[in-house]
């Protein structure tokens, strides 16, 4: 047996008798890319501690790695189609591997954002290669299979990024984060070459490259756009940015719908399933990692569990992806996509609402039901969509099919992290103020104490650690009506910092119902929307068709 799989898919007369390790790869590759997100989440407290990170500098640190991620996965995808899609998913496992060495090293703010752009270009190759190859190893029978395990695997690393996350913290700085991805991007590689056949498309002209920049252009400022307006106000970068991605997006149509081999044909979106499906995984993905976003904060800073409790208490989610994804596996065939995405949705809508009820008297018991519930929405809807826009494109252009899939759930994501982020610092910084009135705190601390919820406990920790200064001073005072005044002082200023705790506690609870609300209301919306969009029937007008040219060519 040959050491490196070098007979392509597209010359074998039978379906790859080892495709189901393949996909074994294949989600490995993917895991580790979600998991660069997720996981920084819970390293954030340390590294904004070690580096000394302002929020500005900690927003741009997890956003460094989505602007080139999204941007550039619809041109190197084409890319892959046309050169090499194995070749695309191994070049883009060392940039991701690169990276992350490079982010273990530095030891700034700067070099940290720059080694997660880095990682977030190996992203982009890595991410449209999983899906083509995927589609391209498998018959189209298998397909929808095999993408519900790939789906799986995707709701599996939003949980088990904070868990690998939270063990490496206990015994290991920030740095052990970015360095995990190493060992595992090397196996991912040796996997490529060894089980994955190469692929790449039959017939393949000139790659569209003004379109493909066009989408770089347009998909690069709208994701910045994103991220600038809502976090840093909009101002003059955050309007030219949407300027740019507007005008970007309007040549990009017009240059597309004239090319003779546009690098996605743009009509596509005319069709009720496609624009359906594309709206579901976007919409999706803004209600998951926005919850996603301030539900792991709760965790950590209101209740209080490390970066590895909080890990473990997200595997409800994991568990439950697992579970709607034998759902859909089993209903869609039966009663068609439409019904399980708009039940998917339906329930993810419903997790949103259970969080409305969030409190500063709620314990992780009250969490549990809705992580469930979020877990098993995202099993249901997921992997119909992504079978339905994979199902959409030629042989020719699946890296292209697997780019459109992962930038409408990549821009849904960064849309969600930004609208509910910015919605919960509002809320957050509002019901703080509220709940400090008449509390003399001074004008700069309570800015201060704003900023977020992690610097609304460090102010209170810094009032009790004055407490504990003064009372010293008390204790070593001989004058014992100066030893009793500073003791008043000292209970002061700890009843204070207690009062500071629970006020930042109540208020980033009360902001977490208020973003709830409004993420039920937008994903409730959107369901409707979706719902109406979904053409009836069951599962998939393009499932009888050839799956290849060659196999047309032989039928006829």
């Amino acid at each position: 047996m040959r050491l490196v799989m070098n007979e392509p898919v597209e010359t074998m007369d039978r379906p790859y008798a080892r495709r189901w390790w393949a996909l074994l790869v294949l989600c490995l590759s993917l895991l580790i890319i979600v998991m660069a997100n997720t996981a920084l989440t819970v390293a954030a407290p340390d590294m904004t501690q070690d580096l000394g990170l302002s929020s500005a500098d900690l927003q741009w640190v997890i956003d460094g790695y989505t602007v080139p991620y999204a941007a550039l996965m619809l041109l190197l995808g084409a890319i892959g189609d046309k050169y090499s899609r194995r070749g695309a998913l191994v070049l883009g496992l060392f940039v991701f591997g690169g990276g992350a060495v490079a982010g273990s090293l530095v030891d700034s703010s700067a070099g940290v954002i720059a080694a997660r752009a880095v990682m977030g270009v190996g992203a982009a190759m890595i991410m449209p290669a999983t899906l083509s190859l995927l589609a391209a190893s498998f018959p189209r029978a298998e397909r929808a299979k095999a993408i519900t395990l790939w789906t799986a695997t995707a709701g599996l690393a939003i949980a088990a990024g904070p868990l690998l996350a939270g063990a490496l913290l206990e015994q290991h700085s920030w740095k052990s984060t970015f360095l995990i991805n190493v060992p595992v991007a090397a196996l991912a590689v040796i996997g490529a070459l060894v089980l994955v056949p190469p692929s790449k498309a039959a017939e393949k002209g000139r790659i569209d490259y003004v379109g493909g920049l066009l989408s770089v252009v347009w998909i690069g400022s709208l994701v910045y756009m994103i991220i600038e307006g809502p976090h840093f106000g909009w101002g003059v970068k955050a309007i030219t940015a949407a300027v740019v991605a507007g005008v970007g997006l309007a040549l990009f149509v017009v240059w597309e719908l004239r090319h003779p081999r546009p690098v996605v044909d743009v009509r596509r979106f005319t069709d009720r399933r496609f624009a359906g499906s594309n709206l579901a995984v976007s919409l999706f993905f803004l209600a998951v990692f926005g919850a996603f976003y301030y539900l792991t904060q709760h965790l950590q800073f209101v209740l209080g569990y490390s970066a590895l409790d909080t890990g473990l208490r997200m595997l409800p989610l994991a568990g439950a992806v697992f579970v709607g994804s034998a759902l859909t596996g089993y209903l869609t065939p039966k009663v068609g996509m439409k019904w399980t995405v708009t039940a998917g949705m339906v329930g993810g809508t419903a997790a949103l609402a259970l969080l409305t009820q969030v409190d500063a008297g709620s314990s992780y018991g009250d969490l549990v039901a809705p992580l469930a519930v979020l877990g098993l929405a995202i099993g249901l809807a997921l992997s119909p969509c992504t079978d339905a826009i994979m199902g959409a494109f030629p042989e020719s252009e699946l890296g292209v099919g697997g780019a459109v899939n992962d930038t409408s759930l990549e821009l849904g994501g960064s849309l969600g992290i930004a609208i509910l982020g910015s919605l919960l610092a509002t809320s957050y910084s509002d019901h703080l103020t509220d709940a400090t009135s008449g509390s003399k705190l001074p004008a700069s601390t309570l800015a201060t104490a704003q900023d977020s919820v992690g610097a609304g406990y460090g102010v209170a920790r810094g009032i009790s650690e004055q407490a504990r200064k003064v009372a010293a001073q008390a204790a070593g005072a001989k004058d014992p009506q100066q030893a009793a005044q500073l003791k008043a002082q000292a209970d002061q200023l700890a009843q204070g910092a207690h009062r500071m705790a629970d006020a930042v506690g109540s208020s980033f609870s009360d902001a977490v119902a208020h973003t709830s609300l409004i993420g039920a209301v937008v994903l409730g919306v959107g369901t409707v929307v979706v719902a109406l969009l979904l053409p009836r029937g069951k599962e998939t007008e393009r499932a009888e068709q050839p799956e290849t040219e060659k196999e047309l060519a032989g039928a006829r």
